[in-house]
C-alpha cells in the first residue's frame, strides 16, 4: 500500500483528469489548475473520467515519482466536486485507494468534556 511519508499533505484533484498525461503534465496540472508547488513533495492524486485508474505525482529531493493504480473491475469513489481541490490524510487516501467512499460516515463523534466547579 502506498503510505505518504509523515509531514506530506495529500491533493486530490477534483473530478476528472486526463491520465494520459505523464510527469510533465500532470506536474503542470498541479502547479496550474490546482495552483500548488509540485517541488513541494506533497502528493498530488488525479483519476480519470472512468474513475479506474489513479496517478499520484511527487516529487523527492532529485526527481519525480509518479504511482499508479488500474483497477480491472471496480471503481474509485473519486469525489465529484469541481469547485476546489481537496486535502486528504493519509488514512483518508488510504481508504480511498481501497475502495471507500469519502467522506465516510458512521464514525465515533467526538465527545467533549467539562469540569463541573
Amino acid at each position: 500500500m502506498f503510505r505518504p511519508a509523515p509531514g506530506v499533505r495529500v491533493f486530490l484533484a477534483p473530478g476528472s483528469t486526463d491520465l494520459r498525461k505523464q510527469i510533465d503534465g500532470l506536474a503542470m496540472v498541479a502547479e496550474q489548475q490546482l495552483a500548488r508547488d509540485p517541488y513541494s513533495g506533497h502528493l498530488f492524486c488525479f483519476c480519470n473520467q472512468r474513475h479506474k485508474q489513479v496517478k499520484i505525482l511527487y516529487w523527492d529531493r532529485t526527481g519525480f515519482c509518479l504511482w499508479q493504480k488500474r483497477l480491472s473491475r471496480e471503481h474509485f469513489h473519486w469525489p465529484k466536486s469541481e469547485q476546489e481541490v481537496l486535502e486528504l490524510s493519509d488514512r483518508e487516501l488510504s481508504w480511498l485507494l481501497e475502495g471507500m467512499q469519502l467522506p465516510l460516515t458512521g464514525g465515533h463523534k467526538t465527545r467533549h468534556y467539562t469540569v463541573l466547579a
